[in-house]
C-alpha cells in the first residue's frame, strides 16, 4: 500500500470521528425478570438495563406485467408475481444503550444475488454501532452507505413498487466498513448531518481481492429543521407536515480498485478501475406534498475491461436523474408521478442505451407504510424515441401489497 493512500485513510478515520448523523434515541426499559413485549415497533425483549432486542419482519407480496413492443404488436411479454422481499430484522443493544446492534436478513430469491453469482446471500446488514454523544455515533461492520436518497431510503418507506432505473445503475449500495454521524447544530432551527464511511468498495459479503478501499463522505442540511418521524428518509408526506420541510444532500465517493461493473454491485470486471462518484439529492415535504430529485453520475478513466479471448465488461458510466411528485388525497392515500432517465457515457454508448421511464403510482396506507396497498402503471422508451411503435419500447403494470411490523 502506498504511503499516500495511508494517509488518506488516517484522514478519513479523524474526520469519521468528527462527524456522523441524528442523535440515536436510546430507550430506557423497566428491570423485570421477564421478557417484556411491546408490538408498536416490533417485538420488543429486554432483560434488566443490560440487554433489549426488537423483532420485526416484513414482507412484500406483487403480481405484475411487462409488455414490450417488437415492432409489430403490444403483447404481454411476463408476468411476475411472486415475493419481492422477505425480511427479518433485529437490532437493539448489548450491555449499554450505547453499544447498538441492526441485523437484518432476506430470504426472497430476489433478496439472495442470486444473479451475480451461485452463492445465495442472505445477509444484508450486519454491523455495530456506538454512541459517543447526542450528536456522534460511529458504526462497524455492512450497511448501506451514505449514497443517494431513495437508495438510503428503506424498500419498506417507497411509494413505488420498486426504485428508479436512475437508482438501479449509478446507487453506491451496501459496503462493508466504518461509518461516522454527526449532526451539527445552529442557534436557529437549521441543522446539518455530516456522514461518512471508509469501506471494501466490493459490495455486501464480499471476499478479500485487493487492496483497494472506498471512500464516502455526504452533507445534508435541513434548513427548516427536521421533518416528523424522520420524513426525510420516507417517500411521501403522510405525516402532513404543517410547516414546509426542506432537506438538501450532496455525496462524493471514490472507489479505488473496484471490480464490479457498477462498484458495490454488478458482474466482475476483467480489470479493476477506480470509480468517482457525484449524488446530489432533496427531499420537500408540506401539508400532504412531496417531492424528492436526485441527480447521480459516475466516471472513470478507462471503463472498457476485456479479457485474452476478447470479451468485454466495462464499468457503467454516465448520469441519471430521478423525480418524485405526489400528494395525498385523503388521509390514508396517496397518488405520486415519477419521472427518471439514465444516460451513458460516450465511452460505452455501443454497449448501453439511453433509457426514460414515467410511472403513476397509487398508494393506500393502512397502517402508514408498515401494511400498505400499491399499483403502478409505467411506460420506458429507449434512445429518446417516445413514441409506441418504436421496437423496445415497454408497458409495466404492478400490483403490491406490504405487510409487516
Amino acid at each position: 500500500m502506498k504511503i499516500c493512500d495511508l494517509k488518506r485513510i488516517a484522514a478519513v478515520f479523524i474526520i469519521l470521528f468528527l462527524i456522523g448523523v441524528n442523535d440515536i434515541h436510546c430507550q430506557t426499559v423497566e428491570s423485570d425478570e421477564r421478557a417484556l413485549l411491546n408490538v408498536d415497533e416490533g417485538i420488543r425483549f429486554s432483560k434488566d438495563s443490560l440487554f433489549q432486542m426488537n423483532l420485526r419482519f416484513r414482507m412484500q407480496n406483487r403480481a405484475g406485467f411487462n409488455s414490450i413492443y417488437d415492432g409489430e404488436n403490444l403483447g404481454v411479454e411476463q408476468f411476475e408475481m411472486r415475493v419481492r422481499r422477505l425480511r427479518l430484522r433485529f437490532d437493539g443493544y448489548v450491555l449499554s444503550p450505547k453499544f447498538q446492534y441492526y441485523i437484518q436478513l432476506a430470504f426472497s430469491k430476489a433478496d439472495l444475488d442470486l444473479e451475480t453469482g451461485d452463492i445465495a446471500q442472505p445477509v444484508r446488514d450486519a454491523i455495530l454501532y456506538y454512541t459517543i454523544n447526542k450528536n456522534l455515533y460511529l458504526g462497524f461492520g455492512q450497511s448501506k452507505l451514505p449514497g443517494n436518497r431513495e437508495r438510503v431510503i428503506s424498500s419498506g418507506n417507497l411509494q413505488f413498487a420498486d426504485r428508479s432505473i436512475a437508482n438501479s445503475l449509478f446507487t453506491l449500495d451496501r459496503d462493508f466498513g466504518l461509518f461516522g454521524y454527526y449532526t451539527l447544530r445552529t442557534r436557529s432551527q437549521s441543522i446539518f448531518l455530516l456522514k461518512g464511511a471508509i469501506s471494501s468498495g466490493d459490495g455486501r459479503n464480499a471476499s478479500a481481492v485487493n487492496n483497494g478501499l472506498s471512500y464516502t463522505g455526504r452533507i445534508e442540511a435541513l434548513p427548516f429543521g427536521v421533518f416528523r418521524n424522520s420524513g426525510d428518509y420516507s417517500e411521501g408526506d403522510l405525516e402532513f407536515e404543517p410547516l414546509p420541510k426542506l432537506s438538501v444532500g450532496i455525496t462524493l465517493s471514490e472507489n479505488q480498485k473496484a471490480i464490479r461493473t457498477g462498484g458495490q454491485l454488478g458482474a466482475e470486471l476483467f480489470q479493476a478501475r477506480t470509480l468517482n462518484s457525484l449524488i446530489v439529492d432533496a427531499m420537500f415535504k408540506y401539508q400532504g406534498w412531496a417531492l424528492m430529485s436526485e441527480y447521480m453520475s459516475r466516471s472513470t478513466k478507462d471503463p472498457i475491461t476485456t479479457n485474452e479471448v476478447g470479451d468485454v465488461r466495462f464499468v457503467i458510466v454516465g448520469k441519471g436523474v430521478n423525480t418524485h411528485v405526489s400528494r395525498m388525497i385523503g388521509p390514508k392515500s396517496e397518488l405520486a408521478l415519477r419521472y427518471a432517465f439514465v444516460v451513458p457515457d460516450k465511452s460505452i454508448d455501443m454497449y448501453l442505451e439511453r433509457v426514460d421511464e414515467s410511472l403513476i403510482g397509487f398508494t393506500h396506507y393502512l397502517n402508514g407504510h408498515r401494511i400498505k396497498i400499491q399499483a403502478n402503471l409505467g411506460y420506458r422508451w429507449l434512445e429518446g424515441l417516445y413514441q409506441i411503435e418504436n421496437s423496445g419500447n415497454s408497458w409495466t403494470g404492478m400490483f403490491q401489497v406490504e405487510f409487516g411490523i
